[in-house]
């Protein structure tokens, strides 16, 4: 039996990807900060209904020592390293977010190196790597522009892959995802937002959906098709990175749009712009160009975004309207 190791499996990718790899058969392992133990309803729902069939591990990525132990207790044969502080700020006042996640990634790969190098490894970049891009769709030759510290921080570590891969021979693939959404996905994302707001829109506990900029536009795709191209990447003969993307773009207009009209209502009547949730916007759409993993690996997109959009609204509705409490039980090894 295969021993896969999960940072972040408490987020969206990562719960989807446990779900995945117990599908086939793996022993999952997943790392957690320690905090989560004593506050397990709400840090740990994704993989509340997977707890008793997985093994959670306390550690931290601004913690060496840590994470080196638990690369040494579990000596996985997968490790997934999709744990990041992810808030995507265009402004330079984030330099933690650099730390934390640019040396979260050299800890992890040091101790794969040292305790377990014949484990394969997958590293989440991300499209934000690519910030002001020259080019419309990106691909994996397309030069990377980064214009956060979020998207520094992917792009610092993915250099730091390359050098693991080619210097140590570690088997390390890059997967550079688009914007991919879910019903877990984070309420701190606006996608969520959206829908969540518009749930409660519906059910009469809100009045109305604060945002920022309408005419923004992305290219979205569903997180469970994502965390697959994850898996099929370190199932290869030889590692390699991969954009892993739809292709097409929407803006949070259209989402919007969707998202009210499934609920019969017209987002004109509630949704309201303030200028304090604007980002600067693109020259150049994020928009990737998948072909690689398409015709490589055989991988391919199962949903479209109004499948997509609905999926999260009924979750949203059925949560407002059955105030769900998500109870847990905690795995400790």
């Amino acid at each position: 039996m295969k021993k896969a190791l999960i940072t972040g499996i408490s987020g969206q990718d990562g719960s989807y990807l446990a779900e995945l790899l117990l599908e086939k058969g793996y022993e999952v392992h997943g790392i957690i900060r320690h905090i989560s133990f004593e506050d397990t309803g709400y840090r740990l729902s994704n993989i509340a209904h997977i707890q008793d069939k997985i093994f959670l591990h306390g550690a931290s990525l601004e913690n060496q020592l840590s994470l080196y132990k638990v690369v040494k207790e579990v000596q996985p044969d997968e490790c997934y390293h999709l744990a990041a502080r992810s808030f995507v700020s265009y402004g330079l006042d984030e330099s933690s977010i650099l730390t934390t996640n640019f040396n979260g990634t050299h800890h992890l790969l040091e101790a794969i190196c040292e305790i377990v190098p014949s484990c394969r490894v997958y590293f989440a970049g991300s499209s934000e790597m690519f910030g002001y891009a020259g080019t419309s769709p990106q691909n994996e030759f397309t030069p990377f522009y980064p214009r956060s510290m979020y998207g520094i921080s992917k792009l610092a570590g993915y250099h730091l892959v390359n050098i693991y891969r080619k210097r140590y021979g570690i088997f390390i693939c890059t997967g550079i995802l688009y914007n991919h959404e879910s019903p877990r996905r984070g309420f701190e994302f606006v996608t969520r937002k959206i829908t969540s707001t518009a749930a409660k829109i519906k059910m009469g506990f809100k009045i109305k959906l604060i945002l920022g900029n309408l005419e923004a536009r992305r290219d979205w795709g569903y997180a469970p098709d994502y965390v697959r191209a994850m898996w099929m990447m370190l199932q290869q003969d030889t590692p390699d990175d991969y954009i892993v993307a739809t292709g097409r773009t929407n803006s949070v207009k259209d989402f919007v749009d969707i998202t009210f009209k499934m609920l019969n209502l017209n987002y004109k009547d509630y949704v309201v712009t303030d200028q304090r949730f604007y980002r600067s916007g693109e020259e150049v759409p994020l928009c990737g160009d998948s072909q690689k993993i398409r015709s490589r690996l055989g991988w391919k997109t199962t949903k479209l975004l109004t499948e997509i959009i609905e999926e999260m609204v009924q979750e949203d509705l059925k949560a407002e309207g059955l105030r769900c409490d998500y109870g847990s039980r905690i795995i400790r090894s």
